[in-house]
């Protein structure tokens, strides 16, 4: 008798496995108040373990769980140098009931997986899962070795997760020239014939600061001419209204290039989020990456009606175009005014890195493998990821989640969003183009 061929199914468990995933309650309050990703990384490292996979966990705090694997199997080019695959384990946190269905069940209904996570970061997370365990049970090894990398904290900035990696162990992510991981990949449907997969190549960098003025406490009855609550509420208003001129990244510049010849229209950059309305609401996310932002999002001042406080505080979201930090700095340092100071609470670099080279290529090749209709082009993001902190090692990253979604999908709204769900066809899609492109990256 002859042998038996194993058959390939790259995205046979997907949806199972995100379904299992998004059950794991990882909801990251903040320092304080984590429910810890130990379950979700011993869940991983079990399902890894399962197909040969040996993983390692890490801790930076009591079950604040990073997961590390190598994956570098008999056939593979142990020439190259392995290539990062990242995700993150924790979610935001659901109030379930805002929701329609509980949103860490994990249900399967009308053709999507519903839950929190589903869209960040558990898909991406179940269609590597669910492409690595197809491969090794079928013997198909990648082209290169895979660094795999599931960490924890990354709702919250990474400090117990990617960045307190590379701090401890950075000889498991400085041998990684590039990588892939959140948040890009997913399609924009521009005309019938054509879907833009948008590609991270950079994203913003992040300052948190606080406000503070420092004035004299006295009576509330009695005049002040030195009154924290009105310095700072000039500065926080002026902040709040100013204007941040464009500052348009080469990544946006490409984006926008695409979309113009796509819908035969001139993009405005004064009005880009009304040009691009058809889009939906991904305009807002092009609409915050057109310049430097800061917005007030806390208040803080005073303990009683009939006393003016001697201090008073606010606190700024403010976020850089890469290259424009030092403009961002000096032009909160204006707004504020003479009395007014500034404390940095949280500072990270943007990220960016061309769209061009092999692993581009690669992307490409792969989704149009897929689907015909495909064109990928690159985009700068206004959020953050754990890029952040791979970047300072040197390494290349790129947000390649591979999603075809549907045309009215509010995609962009599912990120933290109510309702968070992704639709399982997009989850067996990724995993298909995951496949392939393991053997072309």
């Amino acid at each position: 008798m002859g042998s038996m061929t194993v058959q390939s199914n790259p995205a046979a468990e997907v949806v199972q496995l995100c379904s299992e995933l998004i059950r794991i309650d990882t909801s990251n309050y903040g320092p304080e108040g984590s429910k810890g990703e130990r379950p979700a990384a011993e869940y991983y490292a079990e399902k890894l373990a399962e197909v040969g996979i040996e993983s390692q966990l890490f801790e930076a705090a009591p079950g604040r769980t990073t997961l590390v694997a190598h994956w570098q199997p008999e056939g593979c080019d142990d020439s190259v140098p392995p290539l990062l695959v990242h995700g993150h384990l924790d979610v935001v946190p659901a109030q379930a009931s805002d929701w329609q269905v509980d949103p860490f069940a994990g249900e399967v209904t009308d053709g999507c997986v519903w839950g929190r996570g589903a869209v960040d970061m558990k898909d991406f997370d179940a269609m590597v899962l669910s492409v690595v365990r197809d491969r090794a049970r079928t013997g198909r090894a990648p082209r290169r070795p895979i660094r795999l990398i599931m960490t924890a904290d990354e709702e919250a900035g990474s400090r117990v997760g990617a960045h307190w990696l590379v701090d401890n162990h950075p000889e498991l992510v400085a041998d990684c020239p590039e990588a892939i991981g959140e948040v890009g990949g997913f399609s924009l449907t521009v005309r019938d014939d054509l879907r833009l997969y948008l590609v991270q190549v950079a994203e913003k960098g992040l300052a948190w600061l606080n406000l503070i003025a420092d004035g004299t406490a006295g009576h509330g009855s009695m005049r002040n001419s030195d009154n924290a609550v009105t310095a700072l509420a000039g500065a926080v208003a002026r902040i709040g209204a100013y204007d941040w001129p464009h500052r348009i990244h080469p990544a946006q510049q490409a984006f926008l290039d695409a979309v113009e010849n796509a819908l035969g229209v001139e993009i405005n950059a004064d009005s880009v989020e009304e040009s691009l309305a058809r889009l939906g609401t991904v305009a807002r996310m092009v609409g915050a990456t057109m310049s430097n932002t800061a917005n007030p999002t806390m208040l803080a001042a005073g303990y009683k009606v009939n006393v003016i406080p001697g201090q008073a505080v606010a606190a700024v979201d403010g976020r850089f175009i890469p290259g424009y930090e030092q403009e961002f700095f000096d032009t909160i340092s204006e707004l504020l005014g003479g009395q007014v100071r500034h404390e940095i609470i949280a500072r990270q670099d943007a990220v960016e890195t061309e769209f061009s080279g092999a692993l581009v290529a690669a992307m490409q090749s792969c989704l149009a493998a897929e689907d015909p209709h495909a064109q990928a082009v690159p985009y700068l993001m206004s959020g953050g990821t754990d890029g952040k902190a791979w970047q300072k090692l040197g390494v290349r990253c790129f947000g390649f989640a591979p999603l075809q979604l549907p045309a009215d999908l509010d995609f962009v709204a599912m990120f933290h969003g109510v309702d968070e769900r992704v639709p399982t066809a997009s989850l067996e899609f990724g995993a298909r183009v995951l496949d392939r492109f393991f053997d072309q990256a």
